[in-house]
């Protein structure tokens, strides 16, 4: 940490601590590449998510069941779709601001604001993929007895295992996006002070 002597209004000297702008700079790249990577992995880990099985399905109580196959893919659930779609939007902004913000070096205050405010924005999209996604998971693992939902992760054990992991893994990618915000409003408010 740099510290910076100013005088105030009365005229005594007083010294501040304030952030290394190389730390800063630091930190951004750090948490961009890593909500690049973990928003990638969670689009690819639920994308590529398929399982088909044999279900037992019983028609008549006096006959034997038939086994009807049956499969469980992303793009059956419209919930999954978005969260694929907004994790892949998530992972080419995070590229993109990545590169403007190395380019940028908090030089264009405009262009560091465009960011901060579509950082934001992935932020929302990403926890609003992730609550969609988590509450159709959630009726998947344990199902809906008021409205006859059956289970369907005693079945699907796989998918619905895939499910969970890209859900934590792009709540820890939104997380990021969040922390990339907060270092931003502080890094604002230090430089209004000043």
């Amino acid at each position: 940490m740099e510290t910076e002597s100013y005088t105030n209004g009365g005229g005594v000297a007083k010294e501040i601590g304030i952030a290394n702008k190389q730390t800063i700079r630091g930190n951004d790249f750090v948490l961009r590449f890593l909500a690049f990577v973990l928003t990638l992995v969670a689009a690819i880990v639920l994308g590529v998510s398929k399982q088909n099985e044999l279900v037992p399905v019983q028609l008549v109580p006096t006959l034997p069941p038939i086994n009807v196959p049956a499969s469980a893919k992303w793009s059956h659930m419209s919930a999954f779709v978005y969260f694929v779609i907004v994790n892949a939007i998530a992972c080419a902004y995070a590229v993109i601001s990545l590169v403007l913000s190395l380019a940028n070096k908090g030089k264009a205050k405009c262009l560091s604001l465009t960011i901060i405010f579509f950082d934001l924005i992935m932020m929302a999209l990403l926890y609003s993929s992730v609550g969609a996604a988590a509450a159709v998971g959630l009726i998947g693992y344990k199902g809906n007895t008021h409205v006859r939902w059956n289970k369907v992760c005693d079945v699907f054990g796989k998918f619905c295992g895939q499910v969970a992991a890209a859900v934590v893994i792009s709540l820890v990618g939104s997380i990021l996006f969040l922390l990339l915000v907060l270092f931003a409003m502080l890094n604002l408010h230090k430089n209004r002070r000043h």
